[in-house]
């Protein structure tokens, strides 16, 4: 190798050892810079306490004097040139200071309005503040001090928490009702009312009585009741509705009977149909019933008048449903009819809707949609405000017995024995439901559970919302199955309470499951009342 190469390869390999020897030790070199050197840009550590260390000012007296003139200068001027100083001052400050002085504002800046409000008078706002407090919450809030407490208790913050529950939850208004402690409720400072403690130590035995109820559901606890509604030619019963103080019934005599729903006696006995009653349903004023002798009645629902009769349909009206000034009915004929009703007595038809290929079984509907399902598999969707075809819903096997329609969701049973559940705005089949060994003849939904009945003779309550989840099992969605009818289930109606239903066996059953006898009772069955009927 040339010599000039040589000491340029050497050179080489001294600069690179080099460079490798500064950059493996720079952090040292940095360590030892910030450790030992005092630069002026660095603040030193913040305390807890005073400011300390070196930048704190030796006492000097004229640095008092200089302070006490600052004070009164300051004192003097407006809060608005006031605020202009001190955020003048601020920004000359570095960052440790302004942590101190945010320790020392934070406090300063805290208020206890609830026990101010009081104090100016404004009692009303602090109680409303407060009101919307859920009763973990309020319970915490009673240990914050002497005067939270007193503001609860005065403003009877606990009663306005029961009310707003009653207001806004069926099952805490039913409790209220059957319990009889609604009648401390709704009622203003001026009338005799139980103190707030009342209301404080209410809150928790009606959380134990919403847990009672809910476990019942699920392990099928319950207090039963049979009425035994049977006459000499009668084959069962098809349709009922119920309320808190009756129960009426349509049956396949013809006839239509009314139940005290306390004493389980029969009041009355509408005839005049003659046919089988296969639907019906009432409000405050009338009875509409359809039969298989094709005619729609109308009935007053206290004297049990006939006030009209729609003759319509060519054969058996098989279901109907009414609200608001509008009735749907549906038939054996395959037709649907759309009715306008003014008043009992003044019912004119708007519009027959022709679309299915067999029997229309069943139909509901609100504001928006008329929905029917059919013995043709398919269940049909209509505007109802134009009664124009919308869409139809094919996934069933085999024709559908029963229905129901609220917000997006629809319910079907079918007699290919399956449950299905649809979105009514895209038709989508979202769960179907398997366990019935038969065809599926009646059933109903609320917010937390679908209540089915069948031909097996099984009522089965299932958990909507877990049906309602694609990620839920199957084998989790059924949580009860009820064994009680010894024929075909016809029809039910469930609150949140109790389930009533009907039967090919006569007999109409009252499954309660908030007073539920717990001593000696086998889980998911329990002793039973009957009361027979024998008309004459």
């Amino acid at each position: 190798m040339e010599p000039e190469m040589e000491d340029k390869t050497l050179e080489l390999m001294v600069s690179t050892r080099v460079l490798f020897f500064v950059s493996s030790n720079i952090s040292i070199y940095l360590f030892f810079l910030l450790r030992f050197s005092q630069p002026t840009f660095i603040c030193p550590q913040v305390s807890n306490g005073p400011l300390t260390g070196s930048r704190k000012r030796p006492s000097e007296g004229n640095y008092e004097k200089e302070k006490d003139v600052c004070i009164q200068l300051f004192d003097q001027w407006s809060e608005a040139d006031q605020v202009e100083f001190v955020e003048h001052l601020i920004s000359r400050m570095c960052h440790y200071q302004h942590g101190h002085i945010n320790s020392y504002l934070k406090p300063m800046l805290q208020r206890d309005f609830i026990t101010a409000l009081p104090a100016q008078g404004l009692d009303h706002i602090a109680e409303n503040i407060l009101s919307f407090l859920d009763a973990r919450s309020l319970c915490s809030a009673e240990l914050v001090c002497k005067e939270w407490q007193r503001v609860i208790s005065e403003g009877m913050l606990w009663k306005k928490l029961i009310e707003r529950m009653v207001r806004t939850d069926p099952l805490w208004k039913g409790l209220s009702e059957r319990h009889q402690w609604e009648k401390y409720l709704f009622k203003n400072r001026t009338t005799e009312v139980p103190p707030n403690s009342y209301y404080r130590s209410l809150y928790p035995k009606i959380i134990q009585d919403i847990e009672t109820i809910e476990a019942n559901w699920r392990c099928g606890r319950h207090n039963l009741q049979r009425i035994q509604c049977r006459s000499e030619n009668s084959k069962g019963v098809y349709c009922l509705q119920y309320d808190d103080e009756k129960i009426i019934s349509g049956l396949r005599d013809n006839s239509i009977k009314i139940w005290d729903k306390q004493t389980l006696e029969c009041l009355k006995i509408l005839t005049g149909h003659t046919g089988s009653v296969l639907c019906l349903q009432y409000d405050e004023r009338v009875i509409v019933t359809g039969s298989s002798d094709s005619t729609v009645r109308v009935w007053d629902v206290n004297s049990g008048e006939v006030l009209n009769t729609l003759i319509h349909h060519n054969e058996a009206v098989l279901h109907l449903r009414f609200c608001n000034g509008l009735m749907v009915t549906c038939s054996k004929d395959r037709s649907i009819a759309v009715w306008d009703m003014a008043s009992p007595t003044d019912i004119s038809l708007r519009r027959v809707l022709v679309g299915h290929r067999a029997a229309v079984n069943v139909v509901d509907f609100d504001d928006k949609y008329i929905v029917s399902a059919s013995g043709d598999r398919t269940i049909k969707v209509w505007s109802t405000s134009t009664c124009e075809f919308v869409r139809t819903l094919n996934g069933h096997k085999r024709g559908i017995a029963c229905l129901q329609y609220r917000d997006r969701l629809v319910v079907s049973g079918s007699s290919d024995n399956t449950i299905r559940l649809w979105d009514i705005e895209c038709g989508a089949c979202l769960r179907v439901l398997e366990g019935h060994e038969e065809l599926v003849r009646c059933i109903r939904f609320d917010n937390k559970r679908i209540v089915s009945g069948a031909y097996d003779g099984k009522i089965k309550v299932w958990d909507l919302q877990a049906a309602l989840d694609p990620r839920a099992p199957a084998s989790t969605l059924c949580l009860r199955t009820l064994v009680e009818h010894s024929g075909r289930v016809f029809r039910l109606q469930f609150d949140e309470f109790q389930i009533i239903s009907s039967s090919h066996d006569d007999t109409i059953l009252i499954w309660d499951f908030l007073n539920v006898l717990t001593n000696g009772q086998t889980e998911g069955r329990s002793p039973s009342r009957t009361y027979t009927y024998i008309s004459r």
